[in-house]
Protein backbone atom coordinates (compact mmCIF):
# COMPACT_ATOMS: atom_id res chain seq x y z
CA UNK A 1 0.00 0.00 0.00
CA UNK A 2 1.12 3.73 -0.53
CA UNK A 3 2.56 5.44 2.37
CA UNK A 4 -0.13 7.84 4.00
CA UNK A 5 2.50 10.14 5.75
CA UNK A 6 6.20 11.27 4.38
CA UNK A 7 8.84 12.72 6.25
CA UNK A 8 8.18 16.48 7.48
CA UNK A 9 7.89 18.74 4.67
CA UNK A 10 9.89 22.61 5.74
CA UNK A 11 7.80 25.50 4.31
CA UNK A 12 9.14 28.11 2.19
CA UNK A 13 11.12 31.10 3.46
CA UNK A 14 8.68 34.13 3.03
CA UNK A 15 5.62 31.93 3.46
CA UNK A 16 2.99 31.91 7.16
CA UNK A 17 4.37 28.59 7.51
CA UNK A 18 7.94 29.66 8.03
CA UNK A 19 6.72 32.64 9.98
CA UNK A 20 5.38 29.93 12.66
CA UNK A 21 1.70 30.28 11.42
CA UNK A 22 -0.91 27.15 11.46
CA UNK A 23 -3.98 26.29 11.46
CA UNK A 24 -4.98 25.54 14.66
CA UNK A 25 -6.81 22.47 15.38
CA UNK A 26 -11.06 23.27 15.58
CA UNK A 27 -11.08 22.55 19.67
CA UNK A 28 -9.14 25.32 20.70
CA UNK A 29 -10.80 28.48 21.59
CA UNK A 30 -12.87 30.16 19.21
CA UNK A 31 -14.16 33.63 19.00
CA UNK A 32 -16.64 32.96 16.71
CA UNK A 33 -18.20 30.06 14.48
CA UNK A 34 -19.46 31.42 11.04
CA UNK A 35 -22.32 30.52 8.67
CA UNK A 36 -23.94 31.96 5.45
CA UNK A 37 -27.40 32.12 5.27
CA UNK A 38 -28.85 29.91 2.91
CA UNK A 39 -30.73 30.87 -0.37
CA UNK A 40 -29.99 28.76 -3.04
CA UNK A 41 -33.07 26.59 -3.05
CA UNK A 42 -32.01 24.39 -5.50
CA UNK A 43 -29.60 23.08 -3.30
CA UNK A 44 -32.26 21.88 -1.05
CA UNK A 45 -34.71 20.50 -4.13
CA UNK A 46 -38.44 20.87 -2.93
CA UNK A 47 -37.37 20.78 1.01
CA UNK A 48 -35.91 24.30 1.48
CA UNK A 49 -38.58 25.48 3.58
CA UNK A 50 -37.18 23.76 7.04
CA UNK A 51 -33.42 24.65 6.25
CA UNK A 52 -33.65 28.11 8.07
CA UNK A 53 -35.28 26.90 11.02
CA UNK A 54 -31.96 24.10 10.98
CA UNK A 55 -29.33 27.02 10.88
CA UNK A 56 -31.76 28.43 13.72
CA UNK A 57 -30.97 25.16 15.85
CA UNK A 58 -27.56 25.36 15.11
CA UNK A 59 -27.21 29.19 16.40
CA UNK A 60 -29.23 28.37 19.14
CA UNK A 61 -26.04 25.48 20.38
CA UNK A 62 -23.48 28.29 18.81
CA UNK A 63 -24.56 31.31 20.38
CA UNK A 64 -24.24 29.81 24.41
CA UNK A 65 -20.32 29.40 24.01
CA UNK A 66 -18.91 32.19 21.41
CA UNK A 67 -20.03 35.00 18.47
CA UNK A 68 -21.98 33.43 15.25
CA UNK A 69 -21.01 35.77 12.61
CA UNK A 70 -24.01 35.12 9.74
CA UNK A 71 -22.58 36.20 6.27
CA UNK A 72 -26.15 37.70 4.46
CA UNK A 73 -26.48 37.79 0.75
CA UNK A 74 -28.49 41.26 1.40
CA UNK A 75 -30.48 43.48 3.39
CA UNK A 76 -33.61 41.53 3.03
CA UNK A 77 -31.68 38.25 3.85
CA UNK A 78 -30.60 39.65 7.05
CA UNK A 79 -34.15 40.79 8.14
CA UNK A 80 -35.43 37.17 6.80
CA UNK A 81 -32.70 35.28 9.02
CA UNK A 82 -33.22 37.62 12.40
CA UNK A 83 -36.50 37.04 11.70
CA UNK A 84 -36.22 32.76 12.14
CA UNK A 85 -33.67 33.24 14.28
CA UNK A 86 -35.85 35.62 16.77
CA UNK A 87 -38.61 33.36 16.03
CA UNK A 88 -36.71 30.36 17.61
CA UNK A 89 -35.33 32.13 20.58
CA UNK A 90 -31.90 31.78 19.38
CA UNK A 91 -29.84 34.51 21.39
CA UNK A 92 -29.70 36.88 18.70
CA UNK A 93 -27.12 39.14 21.49
CA UNK A 94 -24.49 37.03 20.04
CA UNK A 95 -25.29 37.02 16.43
CA UNK A 96 -23.33 39.46 13.98
CA UNK A 97 -24.35 40.16 10.53
CA UNK A 98 -21.85 40.56 7.41
CA UNK A 99 -24.07 41.88 4.34
CA UNK A 100 -22.04 40.20 1.17
CA UNK A 101 -23.01 38.70 -1.88
CA UNK A 102 -23.03 35.19 -2.14
CA UNK A 103 -23.87 31.92 -4.62
CA UNK A 104 -24.77 29.72 -1.69
CA UNK A 105 -24.61 28.49 2.03
CA UNK A 106 -21.23 26.28 1.91
CA UNK A 107 -19.36 28.30 4.47
CA UNK A 108 -16.34 25.54 5.22
CA UNK A 109 -15.47 25.54 1.66
CA UNK A 110 -15.23 29.15 0.97
CA UNK A 111 -15.22 31.25 4.09
CA UNK A 112 -12.27 32.57 5.66
CA UNK A 113 -9.30 30.32 6.66
CA UNK A 114 -7.64 31.63 9.61
CA UNK A 115 -4.24 30.83 10.95
CA UNK A 116 -2.72 31.93 14.20
CA UNK A 117 1.11 32.41 15.65
CA UNK A 118 1.25 31.67 18.94
CA UNK A 119 4.45 32.47 21.46
CA UNK A 120 5.70 35.76 22.70
CA UNK A 121 4.32 37.89 19.21
CA UNK A 122 0.78 36.45 18.99
CA UNK A 123 -1.02 36.96 15.96
CA UNK A 124 -3.75 36.03 13.17
CA UNK A 125 -4.47 35.96 9.69
CA UNK A 126 -6.47 35.10 6.43
CA UNK A 127 -5.01 32.24 4.02
CA UNK A 128 -7.05 32.96 1.05
CA UNK A 129 -7.46 29.83 -1.18
CA UNK A 130 -9.29 29.62 -5.00
CA UNK A 131 -12.25 28.61 -4.84
CA UNK A 132 -14.27 27.36 -7.73
CA UNK A 133 -17.24 25.16 -6.77
CA UNK A 134 -15.42 22.44 -6.56
CA UNK A 135 -14.36 22.06 -9.75
CA UNK A 136 -18.13 21.20 -10.36
CA UNK A 137 -20.44 23.77 -10.73
CA UNK A 138 -20.33 27.33 -12.85
CA UNK A 139 -21.63 29.96 -10.30
CA UNK A 140 -19.02 30.62 -7.91
CA UNK A 141 -17.39 34.23 -8.02
CA UNK A 142 -19.29 35.54 -5.36
CA UNK A 143 -18.35 32.94 -2.95
CA UNK A 144 -14.41 32.91 -4.13
CA UNK A 145 -14.60 36.77 -2.64
CA UNK A 146 -15.86 36.24 0.66
CA UNK A 147 -12.63 36.11 2.72
CA UNK A 148 -11.39 38.57 1.38
CA UNK A 149 -14.21 40.76 1.94
CA UNK A 150 -14.08 39.68 5.56
CA UNK A 151 -10.69 40.65 5.79
CA UNK A 152 -10.98 43.96 4.42
CA UNK A 153 -14.18 44.52 6.24
CA UNK A 154 -12.82 43.23 9.21
CA UNK A 155 -9.07 44.62 9.37
CA UNK A 156 -7.25 41.17 9.28
CA UNK A 157 -4.03 40.15 7.86
CA UNK A 158 -4.41 38.46 4.70
CA UNK A 159 -2.27 36.48 2.28
CA UNK A 160 -3.07 34.82 -1.10
CA UNK A 161 -2.31 31.04 -1.28
CA UNK A 162 -0.34 30.67 -4.63
CA UNK A 163 2.57 28.38 -6.10
CA UNK A 164 4.55 28.83 -9.09
CA UNK A 165 2.36 32.26 -9.58
CA UNK A 166 -0.62 30.34 -9.46
CA UNK A 167 -3.71 30.41 -6.98
CA UNK A 168 -4.04 27.65 -5.20
CA UNK A 169 -7.49 25.92 -4.66
CA UNK A 170 -8.51 24.61 -1.58
CA UNK A 171 -11.77 24.03 0.31
CA UNK A 172 -12.00 23.82 3.99
CA UNK A 173 -13.79 20.37 4.07
CA UNK A 174 -10.91 18.68 1.77
CA UNK A 175 -8.80 19.08 5.48
CA UNK A 176 -8.63 18.39 8.83
CA UNK A 177 -5.73 19.34 11.29
CA UNK A 178 -4.58 18.46 14.80
CA UNK A 179 -3.66 21.96 15.20
CA UNK A 180 0.21 20.95 15.80
CA UNK A 181 1.32 20.16 12.16
CA UNK A 182 -0.35 17.55 10.75
CA UNK A 183 -3.21 17.61 8.08
CA UNK A 184 -5.86 14.74 7.29
CA UNK A 185 -6.84 15.02 3.21
CA UNK A 186 -8.14 12.74 0.60
CA UNK A 187 -6.33 11.47 -2.74
CA UNK A 188 -9.85 11.27 -4.39
CA UNK A 189 -9.80 15.11 -3.92
CA UNK A 190 -6.63 16.90 -3.84
CA UNK A 191 -4.97 14.15 -6.72
CA UNK A 192 -7.63 12.69 -9.06
CA UNK A 193 -6.05 13.82 -12.33
CA UNK A 194 -9.76 13.64 -13.98
CA UNK A 195 -12.46 13.89 -11.85
CA UNK A 196 -13.12 17.61 -10.53
CA UNK A 197 -9.72 18.44 -10.52
CA UNK A 198 -8.75 21.24 -8.31
CA UNK A 199 -5.00 22.32 -9.46
CA UNK A 200 -4.30 20.80 -12.83
CA UNK A 201 -0.77 18.88 -12.87
CA UNK A 202 0.25 18.99 -9.24
CA UNK A 203 1.40 16.13 -7.50
CA UNK A 204 1.36 14.54 -4.12
CA UNK A 205 4.69 16.76 -3.30
CA UNK A 206 3.14 20.07 -4.31
CA UNK A 207 0.28 20.00 -2.10
CA UNK A 208 2.03 18.69 0.55
CA UNK A 209 4.28 21.86 0.56
CA UNK A 210 0.89 23.39 -0.13
CA UNK A 211 0.14 22.56 3.13
CA UNK A 212 3.60 23.40 5.00
CA UNK A 213 3.30 26.81 3.29
CA UNK A 214 -0.33 28.02 4.05
CA UNK A 215 -1.21 25.90 6.85
CA UNK A 216 1.93 25.51 8.75
CA UNK A 217 1.37 21.71 8.08
CA UNK A 218 5.12 20.15 7.99
CA UNK A 219 3.22 16.12 7.87
CA UNK A 220 0.09 15.20 5.44
CA UNK A 221 -1.53 11.96 5.90
CA UNK A 222 -3.05 10.90 3.26
CA UNK A 223 -6.63 8.82 2.94
CA UNK A 224 -8.03 7.05 -0.43
CA UNK A 225 -11.42 7.72 -0.91
CA UNK A 226 -14.69 9.94 0.57
CA UNK A 227 -18.02 8.30 0.95
CA UNK A 228 -20.74 7.47 -1.39
CA UNK A 229 -22.97 10.54 -2.57
CA UNK A 230 -20.63 13.15 -1.56
CA UNK A 231 -20.69 15.67 -4.93
CA UNK A 232 -17.12 17.15 -3.64
CA UNK A 233 -15.48 14.35 -4.81
CA UNK A 234 -13.49 12.91 -1.49
CA UNK A 235 -13.67 15.51 1.20
CA UNK A 236 -12.42 13.87 4.21
CA UNK A 237 -14.32 16.02 6.60
CA UNK A 238 -17.39 13.18 6.37
CA UNK A 239 -14.23 9.93 6.40
CA UNK A 240 -11.92 11.21 9.49
CA UNK A 241 -11.55 13.72 11.83
CA UNK A 242 -9.08 14.67 14.56
CA UNK A 243 -10.36 15.06 18.25
CA UNK A 244 -7.40 15.46 19.69
CA UNK A 245 -3.84 15.82 18.79
CA UNK A 246 -3.23 12.21 18.69
CA UNK A 247 -6.73 11.05 18.05
CA UNK A 248 -8.82 10.59 15.28
CA UNK A 249 -12.91 9.42 15.03
CA UNK A 250 -13.19 7.42 11.49
CA UNK A 251 -16.24 6.76 10.13
CA UNK A 252 -16.98 2.67 9.59
CA UNK A 253 -19.31 0.82 7.38
CA UNK A 254 -19.62 -2.94 8.46
CA UNK A 255 -21.92 -4.07 5.96
CA UNK A 256 -19.30 -5.42 3.29
CA UNK A 257 -22.25 -5.16 0.51
CA UNK A 258 -22.46 -0.97 0.96
CA UNK A 259 -20.64 1.32 -1.21
CA UNK A 260 -18.96 2.65 1.50
CA UNK A 261 -17.21 -0.48 2.75
CA UNK A 262 -14.30 -0.92 1.10
CA UNK A 263 -13.29 2.71 0.83
CA UNK A 264 -13.42 3.04 4.71
CA UNK A 265 -11.50 0.05 5.48
CA UNK A 266 -8.48 1.06 3.06
CA UNK A 267 -8.82 4.42 5.06
CA UNK A 268 -8.20 2.44 8.12
CA UNK A 269 -5.52 0.52 7.43
CA UNK A 270 -3.54 3.21 5.97
CA UNK A 271 -4.05 5.44 9.68
CA UNK A 272 -2.66 2.26 11.07
CA UNK A 273 0.72 2.77 9.26
CA UNK A 274 0.57 6.66 9.73
CA UNK A 275 2.42 9.13 11.60
CA UNK A 276 1.98 12.67 12.94
CA UNK A 277 4.59 15.39 12.88
CA UNK A 278 6.74 14.09 15.60
CA UNK A 279 6.61 10.28 14.06
CA UNK A 280 3.78 9.40 16.68
CA UNK A 281 1.11 6.78 15.78
CA UNK A 282 -2.09 7.85 15.66
CA UNK A 283 -5.51 6.32 18.35
CA UNK A 284 -8.42 5.50 15.62
CA UNK A 285 -11.84 5.56 17.18
CA UNK A 286 -14.19 4.06 14.78
CA UNK A 287 -17.63 5.14 14.43
CA UNK A 288 -20.74 4.34 12.64
CA UNK A 289 -21.64 5.23 9.63
CA UNK A 290 -26.01 5.79 9.60
CA UNK A 291 -28.17 3.56 7.42
CA UNK A 292 -27.78 5.06 3.21
CA UNK A 293 -30.14 7.67 3.00
CA UNK A 294 -31.23 8.70 -0.69
CA UNK A 295 -33.41 10.92 -2.06
CA UNK A 296 -35.49 10.09 -5.47
CA UNK A 297 -32.92 7.18 -5.97
CA UNK A 298 -29.56 9.35 -5.14
CA UNK A 299 -27.37 8.18 -2.59
CA UNK A 300 -27.03 10.99 0.01
CA UNK A 301 -23.75 11.60 2.00
CA UNK A 302 -25.05 11.39 5.63
CA UNK A 303 -22.25 10.78 8.29
CA UNK A 304 -21.76 11.57 11.57
CA UNK A 305 -18.04 13.05 10.77
CA UNK A 306 -19.55 15.87 9.49
CA UNK A 307 -19.89 17.19 13.33
CA UNK A 308 -19.11 20.71 14.33
CA UNK A 309 -16.50 21.38 17.61
CA UNK A 310 -17.33 24.38 18.58
CA UNK A 311 -16.58 26.43 22.29
CA UNK A 312 -19.58 25.12 24.28
CA UNK A 313 -20.96 22.00 22.30
CA UNK A 314 -20.26 19.51 19.99
CA UNK A 315 -23.08 19.73 17.19
CA UNK A 316 -23.89 16.56 15.34
CA UNK A 317 -25.36 15.39 12.24
CA UNK A 318 -28.60 13.05 13.38
CA UNK A 319 -30.28 11.19 10.87
CA UNK A 320 -33.72 9.44 12.74
CA UNK A 321 -31.50 6.19 12.33
CA UNK A 322 -30.99 3.71 15.51
CA UNK A 323 -27.16 4.44 14.94
CA UNK A 324 -27.81 8.26 16.06
CA UNK A 325 -27.29 7.72 19.96
CA UNK A 326 -24.20 5.43 19.49
CA UNK A 327 -22.23 8.19 17.41
CA UNK A 328 -23.54 10.87 19.66
CA UNK A 329 -22.43 8.67 22.96
CA UNK A 330 -18.96 7.48 21.15
CA UNK A 331 -18.34 11.74 20.84
CA UNK A 332 -19.43 12.01 24.12
CA UNK A 333 -16.62 9.91 25.78
CA UNK A 334 -14.16 12.14 23.04
CA UNK A 335 -14.95 15.40 24.11
CA UNK A 336 -15.72 15.51 27.87
CA UNK A 337 -14.95 19.47 28.77
CA UNK A 338 -18.01 19.68 26.52
CA UNK A 339 -21.61 18.62 25.62
CA UNK A 340 -21.83 17.32 22.23
CA UNK A 341 -25.78 17.96 20.92
CA UNK A 342 -27.60 16.51 17.66
CA UNK A 343 -28.74 18.37 15.06
CA UNK A 344 -31.67 16.48 12.81
CA UNK A 345 -30.14 16.89 9.19
CA UNK A 346 -32.30 14.73 7.31
CA UNK A 347 -33.67 17.44 5.21
CA UNK A 348 -29.98 19.10 5.93
CA UNK A 349 -28.12 16.69 4.16
CA UNK A 350 -30.29 16.68 0.97
CA UNK A 351 -28.15 19.76 0.15
CA UNK A 352 -25.24 16.66 -0.13
CA UNK A 353 -23.74 18.77 3.08
CA UNK A 354 -24.24 18.64 7.04
CA UNK A 355 -22.91 20.94 9.93
CA UNK A 356 -19.54 20.93 9.49
CA UNK A 357 -19.85 22.15 5.57
CA UNK A 358 -21.96 24.97 6.81
CA UNK A 359 -19.71 26.08 9.84
CA UNK A 360 -16.26 27.82 9.73
CA UNK A 361 -14.61 28.84 12.73
CA UNK A 362 -12.81 31.77 13.74
CA UNK A 363 -9.59 31.04 16.09
CA UNK A 364 -9.80 33.11 19.17
CA UNK A 365 -6.48 36.05 18.73
CA UNK A 366 -3.69 34.19 20.58
CA UNK A 367 -2.36 35.81 23.84
CA UNK A 368 0.92 37.35 23.41
CA UNK A 369 3.07 36.43 26.27
CA UNK A 370 5.92 38.50 28.47
CA UNK A 371 9.05 37.63 27.50
CA UNK A 372 10.97 36.41 30.46
CA UNK A 373 13.23 39.18 31.90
Amino acid sequence: MRSTARAATTPRPGTPGAGGFVHPAEWEPHAATWLAWPHKRSDWPGKFAPIPWVYAEIVRALAPGEKVRIIAPSPRARAEALHVLRAAHADCRRVEFFVCPTDRGWCRDMGPIFLVRRGPTGARMIVRFGFNAWAKYRDFKKDAEVPAAVAARRGEAMADAVRDGRRVVLEGGAIDVNGRGSVLTTEECLLHRRVQVRNPGYTRRDMEEVFADWLGARSTIWLGRGIAGDDTHGHVDDVCRFVGPRTVVLAEEKNPRDRNHRALEENRERLESARLERGQRLEIVRIPMPSPLYFEGQRLPASYANFHIANAAVLVPTFNDVRDRTALGMLGELFTDRPVVGIHAVDLVLGLGTLHCLTHEEPALPPARRQPR
